[in-house]
């Protein structure tokens, strides 16, 4: 795959090497944007059907990407929403307990936690392994160990949102099939340049941002929600979620039944006019690239950096167990100076610290030159 940088607006002085933290516009989500905007100048223009027909399209775009039918997706504004969703509906009896793992995106803790004060349930949180290289197998490893037919849930991102660590997924949702526990994943740092698969990886909801990874507007996103959640209770009731909501003349027949799969779930105003054309536009050109692309793509540009450390003796665990768009490079505390951070400024490198953790995390707009500068100043303060 050849580099992408023209199909964005990036300034061409700027490193930018933080798609973990918020993805630059594509051209064309930038224009779709525009003419959402424009459109309800004259709002003659949006019809009845507009409030529902691009939302199947968009759902069925990022049904393409995970491997799922429309009807099981819904549009949500935020992941700690699509998160609400799906915890509160997990079933959960005495003496039953949730698992997590160590330093989890707070909104899923967060959740997880509050489903288990009320449940009066333990949450059990699963800690990685002290070293480095074999860290992520053993860490997938103790979390299987975990699972048993007493775990209720389990609440983990795809791959750890400040490392990039690849947890074995398919192994993780086989376990929880055999326990009957809920499998609760977080694609917000995977989705969109990452292969994931709900049914292959036995996924019962898959909650993903849309503003990073899928390339699309901020407050926006997208959920799926296996069968088992066909009859749950949604956080809101939205007249839009109903069952024929897209016939006007039937309204006020306040029906009781929701839509089909997961139309319970969508947001209120789920037909975002200016949102939705944006995310479409995006998913569009995610699926023509394509996710395994797009991982080769960082893979290649990151060897450069992945030999520099190496000759630096700074360990990372092996490179199938580690993301290539999401490349968390730990550094002693005693390297992370305020240096350092000036110095990435003064380059113009954009990247984020998390903890001991410096994220770097290239798309197909970065190319070697981005890299080489990144090492540049590296190399004066390791």
């Amino acid at each position: 795959m050849k580099n992408q940088k023209h199909l964005f607006n990036l300034p061409e002085d700027l490193h930018y090497l933080n798609g973990a933290y918020m993805s630059p516009n594509l051209k064309s989500v930038e224009q779709a944007g525009i003419k959402g905007i424009l459109r309800k100048s004259d709002p003659t223009s949006i019809k009845e059907h507009d409030f529902f027909e691009p939302a199947e399209e968009v759902k069925m775009l990022f049904g393409k990407l995970i491997n799922s039918s429309a009807s099981q997706i819904a549009l949500i504004p935020s992941a700690s929403y699509g998160l609400m969703n799906a915890i509160q509906n997990v079933p959960i009896k005495k003496g039953q307990h949730a698992i997590t793992v160590s330093k989890e995106f707070p909104s899923d803790h967060l959740a997880l936690r509050k489903f288990c004060e009320e449940n009066k349930a333990e949450l059990k949180i699963i800690d990685p392994p002290e070293f480095i290289v074999g860290r992520t197998k053993k860490w997938t490893e103790d979390i299987l160990e975990h699972i048993n037919e007493d775990t209720a849930v389990v609440v983990m991102s795809a791959i750890h949102w400040m490392e990039g660590l690849k947890f074995d997924l398919k192994a993780i949702g086989e376990k929880c099939r055999q326990t009957d526990t809920y499998f609760i994943v977080d694609g917000s740092q995977s989705v969109g340049a990452l292969h994931l698969d709900v049914q292959e990886f036995k996924i019962d909801a898959l909650i993903c941002a849309a503003y990073k990874w899928l390339l699309g507007p901020y407050s926006t996103g997208l959920a799926y929600y296996s069968e088992k959640y066909n009859d749950g209770e949604p956080i809101e009731y939205s007249w839009m979620t109903r069952k024929d909501s897209n016939d006007f003349k039937k309204l006020t027949s306040y029906p009781r039944e929701y839509g089909k799969g997961a139309m319970r779930y969508n947001v209120g105003e789920f037909s975002n006019f200016i949102a939705l054309p944006m995310l479409k536009s995006a998913l569009e050109q995610i699926l023509d690239w394509g996710v395994e692309n797009i991982q080769a793509y960082c893979f290649n540009l990151l060897e450069p950096l992945r030999d520099f450390l190496e000759e630096k003796g700074l360990e990372k665990d092996e490179d199938v167990w580690v993301s290539s768009h999401l490349y968390g490079m730990h550094l002693p505390p005693k390297l992370q100076t305020p240096q350092l951070t000036e110095d990435f400024k003064a380059h113009k490198i954009h990247l984020s610290t998390r903890e001991d953790y410096i994220r770097i995390s290239p798309h197909v707009y970065n190319d070697n030159h981005d890299i080489d500068e990144l090492i540049k100043v590296l190399d004066k303060h390791i």
